[in-house]
């Protein structure tokens, strides 16, 4: 049942703070990799979302000056910028974390909650937390690299028999971490079945830093609720964004963009992610997003001309098709629908 409760309500506008790092409102956009690059993070943050943070940026790939790490470190004035580093070794989070930092990160976060199999396979990621020595040497390590906030991302626990993620956050408190999110779920789980809201409690009970809740938080009922139960400051949402980037803000208390606004939205993101990626890269990197806003608002599109959008180099071309797709008749008489 959603609760009703007003100051919890008001509490999803209300700004937080992460160290002396003032967050405008309480709905964090999550970072998800392949996802939330640049163009999508840029969308998200001017529609409303109170904090974005990027694709995790591989630590030791990014001292050695990989491509695609600095692509992903890439902030273009976004404020607070906020950068999530993943690996496993201290002295690698340690270096990245310095080099984020003087290329304008605002907030370092430590992903110890990926559950991507490529991940884990390096003993990254959730796999951190069969480890939990380990981790706190990451955590130690990356803190006392930099002046920024340090933040940890994390799960409840590797399984059902390992539930240790309030005693990470605990000790990671102590080490100096100023905020911690939790998804809801443990590693094995991946995103099967539903997030625990309940379990993150523990977390609530074990440290005083700001503690954001994360995991199948769809709808403004569902940021309100696993608010109210789990004690959380603020609440993360990701999976709900994909085909919406304007839904965090939407969550705070925004509006969504009226319908003959869709195609224009579409479309200028998808020019974005021309201009981020360069032509080649972007027309791949596009596709997932637009399979995601085709899904959402022209669902009953010939199955022919969606595969022409998705596979056509043409950005001419795929721009006229999403700008007929996405005619606002049809998007409204698809919101009607639903």
């Amino acid at each position: 049942m959603c609760p009703k409760d007003s100051h919890l309500s008001d509490k999803l506008q209300a700004p937080f703070q992460i160290g002396p790092i003032a967050i405008r409102n309480r709905v964090v956009l999550a970072p998800m990799s392949g996802v939330s690059d640049l163009p999508f993070r840029s969308l998200a943050w001017r529609y409303g979302a109170g904090l974005v943070v990027t694709e995790m940026v591989a630590s030791r790939e990014l001292v050695h000056n990989a491509e695609e790490s600095w692509v992903r470190l890439k902030g273009a004035g976004l404020t607070p910028h906020m950068v999530q580093l993943a690996g496993r070794d201290p002295h690698w989070m340690a270096e990245a974390a310095k080099i984020a930092e003087a290329n304008g990160a605002d907030i370092i976060d430590i992903n110890m909650g990926c559950p991507a199999k490529k991940v884990i396979g390096g003993y990254a990621g959730s796999a951190l937390m069969r480890e939990p020595d380990h981790a706190l040497a990451i955590v130690e390590a990356t803190v006392k690299a930099v002046q920024v906030p340090v933040t940890l991302k994390m799960r409840l626990g590797w399984d059902e028999n390992s539930i240790n993620a309030p005693d990470i956050a605990r000790r990671a408190e102590q080490a100096g971490i100023q905020a911690v999110t939790i998804h809801g779920r443990t590693r094995m789980q991946f995103y099967e079945g539903r997030a625990d809201w309940d379990a993150i409690a523990a977390v609530r009970q074990a440290v005083a830093i700001p503690l954001i809740a994360n995991g199948d938080v769809d709808s403004r009922e569902d940021a309100l609720e696993i608010l109210q139960r789990s004690g959380a400051d603020a609440v993360m949402v990701g999976r709900a964004c994909q085909g919406r980037p304007w839904h965090a803000g939407v969550l705070a208390g925004g509006s969504p963009p009226p319908a003959d606004r869709i195609g224009d939205i579409v479309t200028e993101h998808y020019r974005m992610m021309l201009e981020h990626y360069g032509s080649a890269v972007g027309v791949r990197h596009s596709r997932k997003h637009l399979g995601w806003y085709l899904d959402r608002f022209a669902p009953g599109i010939d199955p022919a001309r969606r595969a022409e959008i998705m596979t056509s180099r043409d950005a001419g071309f795929v721009e006229n098709c999403l700008r007929r797709a996405l005619d606002s008749g049809a998007i409204e008489q698809c919101q009607e629908a639903a």
